[in-house]
């Protein structure tokens, strides 16, 4: 069982889940969190926000923050670790997709449920047909919505770092199901919450991104910290040298955990942690 630090930790990167994370209940970064983070980037310590959303959807939340001048605010880990960006040089460093042959299984099998899939550019979210479900997502993200007319030679002519099928959490475990025994390891597939079900390419997730960029900055993997509370988190959580669940995350991420924070995320959670045990 996951428990609190004994002493001080030794973090040089902070990898940070958005929604039910960072955010609170409204989808705000609270004074106390902002400070916190503030004063590791002031500190040396690399401040990275990691999330499902894509380029686009997380830039509201890095001008929340202000530390993006900085070297130590600079990065931010996209569509659930598919790709890594650097704001000063203006382009992602990292990048993986899945397989377009992928792409039209899952799109196949979600019309047969009467679901829509959509596919992500860094600033649009791309489908077949607008339904309340893609707006939800549409709004969620922060993000444009496009129709595309012919969506299936689309997902054939371009690369795309995730699938997202959106819908009653109910259907969605059917078709869960159904897709990891049909498609085995050739992708990797979960709820990132209960109404959307993600398709990514295999050993491509926030843990592996995260485990790339401090190679690639040059730090140790075990100097890493990982916040996040759902199944997205799941890799971030296992391969950060200290994986934290947050007190109001899912039982399976706890257990997964080297520590819970003792708030939630309504009550700076995240920085409440950092305050006491890392800096």
């Amino acid at each position: 069982m996951a428990k609190f630090p004994s002493c001080a930790l030794d973090v040089r990167l902070i990898a940070l889940d958005l929604d039910d994370t960072l955010l609170d209940s409204n989808r705000k970064i609270s004074d106390k969190n902002v400070q916190v983070l503030q004063e590791c980037a002031r500190r040396g310590i690399y401040v990275v926000l990691c999330s499902g959303r894509a380029e686009d959807g997380i830039l509201p939340f890095v001008r929340r923050l202000d530390i993006a001048g900085s070297e130590f605010g600079k990065f931010i880990i996209a569509i659930n670790g598919c790709s890594v960006f650097d704001m000063h040089e203006r382009k992602q460093i990292y990048t993986c997709s899945v397989d377009s042959s992928i792409l039209l299984k899952v799109n196949s099998e979600a019309e047969k449920m009467g679901l829509r899939s959509e596919v992500y550019s860094p600033d649009t979210i791309f489908y077949a047909e607008e339904t309340p479900w893609t707006r939800k997502d549409v709004d969620m993200c922060g993000l444009k919505g496009k129709v595309i007319d012919d969506y299936e030679t689309f997902l054939t002519e371009k690369k795309f770092p995730k699938m997202l099928v959106p819908g009653e959490p109910e259907t969605l475990q059917v078709l869960q199901k159904k897709l990891k025994e049909e498609l085995g390891d050739s992708a990797v597939i979960f709820t990132s919450k209960p109404f959307f079900l993600e398709i990514l390419p295999p050993n491509c997730g926030k843990g592996e991104s995260i485990n790339w960029l401090a190679d690639y900055i040059g730090i140790p993997r075990s100097s890493t910290m990982g916040f996040g509370d759902s199944m997205n988190d799941e890799s971030m959580i296992e391969k950060c040298g200290y994986g934290v669940c947050m007190s109001n995350g899912i039982d399976y991420i706890k257990n997964a955990a080297d520590f819970i924070t003792e708030k939630d995320n309504d009550s700076s959670g995240v920085g409440d942690f950092i305050e006491k045990y890392v800096l």
